[in-house]
């Protein structure tokens, strides 16, 4: 090294853009080749740690720690199952329908043949024979793909068979685990030690919050959701209501997703333009309502990043491993703010992906200030 003694060396700075591409390049490599195992992985760890409160809770009356995470995810199957079967008996309802559902399609079809002849001089024969051979002969040609595609999804869900073996090995072990991160990080230094134990309690309370006001703003949606659609006349109102709401998990898509199966299904059975368009415009205002006050209000700040880096993570989460990416994703994104928060060289990281100061619109009203605090008892009573 030439210079005086006290110079520095500095990397120019392709080689460091090199160093932070390739890096960039393996990390997005690994974890699509380890989706399989990341993907419940990452699900197993964020319900297991929603369910360390009622573990904590009988391991106080002294219930073994294996019998307390057995009791816990056994619960919460239940609660899937029951929502499973829920599902399961609605869609029941659909296939009763089948017959009213094909002659109002053949109806519309051979309307809108009738508007292409008469309008625009198109002879197009619309019908439901038609589409059904068109629908066939595209499956016939892209018979690789979709096989693909569906071997895939049957992939996916094979592994996700494995989520209560993960989150029972969590539940058992999760001393280790966090003393492992103390040692691996901390290397022995209390100080160190001391952030560490920080931002593991900090990634925990964001995690129960994140999904137990995911879970209180479904509930309420789902409410709201039924009734307007209730109000509206539209058959099957309570599926289509708690299918939309389960959609909303999925941050700007999933709610436009949860709209158009309501809009096309009453587009097709009912008689006049007026109930779509009505329940297009009350998807629209209940969705003001949900992404203005009720997220940021029960959610919380503790959770929130600014507009920009929810949407890019939520195009590389689906990028990188799908639909499951879109919903990792965002609070893999909260994880990586706190860490960020707490390391030094991290912190303008932490900075871009959190929110404005002035964007706080859960402050705005006395009674958005009310349900908040509503919100938190009700949350700090299940996490606790």
């Amino acid at each position: 090294m030439s210079g005086s003694e006290g110079s520095t060396y500095t990397q120019p700075w392709y080689v460091t853009y090199t160093y932070a591409m390739a890096a960039v390049i393996l990390t997005v490599y690994a974890m699509i080749v380890a989706k399989p195992l990341l993907m419940p992985l990452l699900f197993a760890g964020f319900l297991a740690i929603l369910l360390v409160p009622m573990c904590n809770f009988m391991e106080r009356y002294r219930v073994p720690r294996f019998l307390s995470a057995i009791v816990s995810i056994t619960f919460s199957l239940a609660v899937l199952l029951f929502v499973g079967f829920f599902l399961i008996e609605q869609l029941r309802g659909f296939a009763e329908d089948a017959e009213m559902f094909t002659q109002r399609l053949e109806e519309i079809l051979q309307s809108a043949d009738a508007i292409a002849a008469q309008y625009f001089n198109l002879d197009v024969q619309l019908n439901l024979d038609y589409l059904v051979t068109r629908i066939t002969e595209y499956v016939r040609e892209n018979a690789a793909s979709l096989t693909r595609g569906i071997t895939g999804a049957a992939s996916t869900l094979t592994t996700m068979m494995l989520l209560p073996v993960f989150m029972f090995l969590i539940l058992l072990f999760r001393d280790m685990l966090k003393t492992f991160l103390r040692k691996a990080f901390a290397r022995g230094d209390k100080a160190t030690e001391e952030k560490v134990d920080a931002i593991i309690s900090r990634i925990k309370t964001l995690i129960q919050h994140y999904i137990t006001g995911l879970l209180m703003v479904i509930g309420i949606l789902a409410v709201i959701y039924s009734a307007m659609l209730l109000i509206i006349g539209v058959d099957h109102a309570i599926f289509f209501g708690v299918f939309a709401a389960m959609l909303n998990v999925i941050p700007f898509i999933g709610p436009l997703m949860g709209s158009i199966l309501p809009i096309l299904y009453s587009l097709i059975t009912m008689d006049s333009l007026l109930f779509p368009v009505a329940i297009l415009a009350g998807f629209y205002v209940v969705q003001l309502f949900e992404g203005n006050f009720f997220t940021p209000v029960i959610v919380g700040s503790k959770v929130s990043m600014n507009a920009l880096m929810t949407l890019l993570l939520l195009l590389i989460g689906s990028q990188i491993w799908g639909l499951a990416g879109m919903i990792l994703f965002i609070p893999l994104g909260a994880i990586l703010k706190i860490v960020s928060d707490e390391v030094e060289s991290l912190k303008p990281y932490g900075f871009l992906l959190g929110r404005v100061e002035s964007d706080k619109s859960e402050d705005r009203s006395g009674l958005a200030k009310r349900i908040r605090k509503l919100a938190d008892r009700i949350t700090s009573r299940f996490t606790a």
